[in-house]
């Protein structure tokens, strides 16, 4: 029996094993069911390439996580062909490690420029109305999703009961984000009607977790790749608008750089401290590990296969929230414990 087979047998088994437990999910923007559970093992990751090895998946499996979120690159179908792009995330969900984690885990995600469809991309991307809808084909959104009508992927999700609720923001940084050469590096990521729709998502909301997947860093600033400090003034627009709806438990969700590491940003106008955790990729990384400026992080970066896990202790007094980012061989690289009680405005 090659190794090949057995991974795919312990992952069926796993999930036949898994899926009596596995919690339901919301739908996008919606609010839960009341009878739902509180959310405590989220795991996240990006950065899949189809074409190449995918050893992450049992890893994944075996933490028994109660959601998985993609955080982009979730396929690499850099073209203008939709049926290329069909096809890609094609390949991708048939992989059985992969198809044994949709048949126990509730799946969410947006998307970031390999799968978009361009390189860097943003709003200039003429296909990207064709590619929004290969996208939500891949994550079964439903034929009548709120997602489907409005012009780009972001969504909401709120899991658990009152008291104990977690709320999944995703955003889209593509779809109407400004060229990165444009008004000096001063224009918008996310459009005004994704920051209307934020601002009630956060205003409206009664979760004391707030998890914002954005598939480009929020927090870095000093690298010369794509970032939310590419955009200073939306940047700091998007933290200005963390402290004026006063949403509590606010933590950035990354992906895209084919690293990890946990960052930590104070004195913004969100009020309390925010933190980045990134995890990226889930099939390949930077060749070698050089280094790289980031007075935000917290400890070393991860130049490794990776994924992320969240852990919610409920029961806790205060709350807290374990980040984790783990190796193929399930193996703790890096990890941060955050006390609820720090991240309220």
């Amino acid at each position: 029996m090659t190794r090949m087979t057995t991974t795919i047998r312990r992952s069926i088994t796993l999930a036949a094993a898994l899926l009596a437990g596995a919690c339901m999910e919301p739908r996008p923007d919606s609010r839960p069911a009341a009878a739902q559970g509180p959310l405590t093992r989220i795991a996240f990751g990006s950065c899949s390439d189809e074409t190449r090895p995918q050893p992450l998946w049992m890893p994944i499996l075996n933490q028994r996580p109660g959601l998985w979120i993609w955080l982009g690159d979730n396929v690499y179908a850099d073209t203008d062909d939709m049926g290329a792009m069909r096809q890609a995330y094609d390949n991708g969900k048939a992989n059985p490690g992969y198809q044994a984690l949709l048949s126990t885990t509730p799946v969410i995600g947006t998307w970031d420029d390999h799968d978009y469809g361009l390189n860097d991309g943003g709003r200039e991307w003429r296909m990207k109305a064709a590619a929004q809808q290969l996208l939500l084909d891949f994550l079964d959104e439903p034929a009548d999703s709120p997602r489907r009508r409005r012009e780009g992927v972001y969504a909401s999700y709120t899991y658990g009961p009152p008291g104990r609720q977690v709320k999944v923001i995703l955003l889209d940084t593509r779809y109407h984000r400004d060229p990165r050469d444009t008004v000096r590096f001063t224009g918008d990521v996310l459009g005004e009607a994704q920051w209307a729709w934020l601002e009630r998502e956060l205003r409206g909301s009664t979760a004391q977790v707030h998890l914002i997947g954005s598939s480009i860093q929020v927090v870095p600033e000093e690298h010369r790749f794509e970032k939310w400090a590419n955009f200073p003034a939306a940047r700091e627009r998007l933290f200005r608008l963390i402290g004026q709806t006063r949403a509590p438990g606010v933590v950035f969700l990354s992906g895209d750089r084919h690293i990890a590491e946990i960052s930590r940003v104070d004195g913004t106008a969100a009020g309390y401290p925010l933190y980045d955790v990134t995890s990226s990729g889930l099939t390949h990384t930077w060749r070698t590990d050089n280094p790289e400026a980031n007075r935000h992080r917290i400890g070393e970066k991860l130049v490794a296969l990776n994924f992320g896990m969240l852990e919610i202790d409920w029961n806790a007094r205060p709350a807290t929230l374990r980040f984790t980012i783990l190796d193929d061989r399930e193996q703790v690289r890096l990890e941060r414990t955050i006390p609820l009680s720090e991240l309220q405005p």
